[in-house]
């Protein structure tokens, strides 16, 4: 059913994954959609890990994706407990299984991929009928007294159980399935239930570390963040397990063991979606740590520039765009801390000047002509973008003492607060990927402090005249208003060929125009 949704969603599938990113939520919904269309969390993962290697989405930005692809996998749980065993569709679907694979044999396209999917979906119904016909014989046998008991260790056992069903199956959707026939039949209790759909849960991420092998640094970070957040809702889930069976016995008593199905899949997706919310709001955060404890050569600004992306043009510029975007978050926020904003966190400004080095040479490989287009506007707006960033390099590294006049003289209060403001909303822009609005902003301080220059010059050279400023104060104010215009130059210009080369792609509408402030 799998292979047959996922042929049948083709690039749309794709397209939602690349681009429903702008924020963690964004991604994290898009996450569980796509994996509840596809019924396999491994087929978003893995999907997402070839984006990331590709160059076609940031590690970021793929991770909103993985916290909601947990969630999505539920979804195979509640078709089993709500169609499988209260319908009882194992002959009903007979039909169906017969429709989908004629249409699989005799039709093309999409037809043919439909067929496929139908077929697997009523094998699903099919396969849930023979398990609990073979669950009523062995009950015998397997029954709750074999496992491990209801204890801390005995619970974590069934975890390790789970895990492992899941690695041979390389399924954790056909493991909940099973688990939900056993606890239907009374093969397996509640509690132990639990446990191995927990287990389940982190064994699937073995696909994600396999297919991460070979791949890029950043793919290898979103296969480990998998891993990282998977263990971390398991451990969410076994501490959730006692106080949710309190809550039932409290709330409807007796009606656990009435329903234990469909409490299981509810157990399932509560834990799914409590994992998600908590690191969520700290997806930046849980990005750093995946970075720290997978850290790169050098600084990660450059991580994505593969010398396998220089013969697709369009993945290579996707890398370049990335590597200027990092760079200049980084810029930026020392540019705050040279301003004197305590938010603000200094960089190594040699280490970013290598990797502005290394961002060119990368560029300078991807050669394209004027009929390539929207490649050759994006090529074009790039190499624009990066000219400038490393003018604005220049400024913070050169003319340092400038920023400190600026901080210091107090007739530019102003233009200081509105740098400051204008540096904090671009970085948010950014963050959440609005080119469009960052560029608004940074053009409308830029005009605004051109037009301050020559009043501030004229004021200045006649406090000169009267005595009140020396020559070298005066000099002094001067330069540091021009740093200041240059830095607003600079910084409009990125953000505008940053935004003219996401038009190009497609991904912003040009005529968008964010709202006046």
């Amino acid at each position: 059913m799998t292979e047959g949704l996922r042929s049948l969603a083709g690039n749309a599938m794709r397209n939602a994954l690349m681009r429903f990113t702008r924020t963690p939520l964004a991604g994290a919904l898009t996450g569980a959609m796509t994996t509840a269309l596809l019924q396999s969390s491994s087929a978003t993962i893995v999907a997402t890990i070839g984006f990331v290697s590709a160059g076609l989405i940031t590690f970021p930005a793929s991770l909103g994706i993985i916290f909601g692809a947990n969630v999505g996998t539920t979804a195979t749980g509640w078709l089993v407990a709500l169609l499988g065993f209260r319908f009882q569709l194992g002959t009903a679907i007979l039909p169906f299984i017969f429709i989908g694979a004629s249409f699989k044999l005799f039709t093309k396209g999409r037809w043919s991929h439909a067929g496929y999917a139908l077929a697997g979906f009523g094998l699903i119904f099919v396969g849930i009928t023979t398990l609990q016909g073979a669950m009523a014989g062995v009950t015998d046998v397997i029954n709750p007294a074999r496992f491990p008991p209801d204890t801390l260790w005995g619970r974590l056992q069934l975890v390790g159980l789970g895990m492992a069903f899941t690695v041979i199956t390389q399924s954790s959707s056909a493991g909940v399935a099973t688990t939900l026939t056993a606890l239907y039949a009374g093969a397996v209790s509640f509690e132990q239930a639990a446990a191995l759909v927990i287990g389940m849960d982190v064994g699937t991420t073995i696909k994600a570390i396999i297919a991460s092998l070979g791949g890029s640094l950043n793919a290898r970070r979103t296969g480990l963040s998998h891993v990282v957040y998977n263990v971390w809702t398991a451990a969410l889930a076994l501490s959730l397990l006692s106080p949710y069976i309190w809550l039932w016995q409290r709330l409807a008593a007796g009606q656990l063991l009435a329903n234990a199905e469909l409490a299981l899949v509810g157990f399932h997706t509560s834990s799914n979606v409590l994992g998600m919310l908590t690191l969520l709001p700290f997806t930046h955060a849980f990005a750093r740590l995946i970075t720290w404890l997978l850290p790169g050569p050098g600084a990660a600004y450059t991580d994505g520039l593969s010398d396998g992306l220089q013969q697709q043009p369009p993945l290579a510029l996707n890398a370049v765009q990335g590597a200027v975007q990092s760079e200049l978050l980084a810029l930026l926020w020392h540019l705050a801390a040279i301003l004197g904003d305590p938010q603000g966190q200094r960089i190594d400004l040699v280490e970013l000047n290598a990797a502005l080095d290394e961002t060119y040479a990368y560029l300078d490989q991807i050669h394209l002509t004027a009929d390539q287009a929207p490649n050759w506007e994006r090529l074009i707006n790039m190499v624009h973008a990066l000219d400038h960033l490393q003018r604005l390099h220049e400024r913070c590294e050169d003319e340092e003492d400038r920023a400190n006049t600026v901080r210091a003289t107090e007739e530019l209060a102003e233009e200081h607060a509105l740098m400051l403001q204008t540096i904090h909303d671009t970085l948010d822009c950014i963050q959440s990927n609005r080119w469009d609005k960052a560029d608004h902003l940074a053009s409308q301080t830029s005009t605004y402090i051109h037009r301050k220059v020559r009043p501030y010059r004229q004021a200045t050279l006649a406090q000169v005249a009267s005595g009140a400023f020396d020559v070298a104060t005066a000099t002094s104010r001067l330069e540091a208003i021009r740093w200041l215009r240059r830095v607003s130059k600079h910084l409009a210009r990125i953000n505008q060929h940053m935004h003219q080369a996401m038009v190009a792609i497609g991904q912003l509408d040009s005529t968008e125009r964010p709202e006046q402030t």
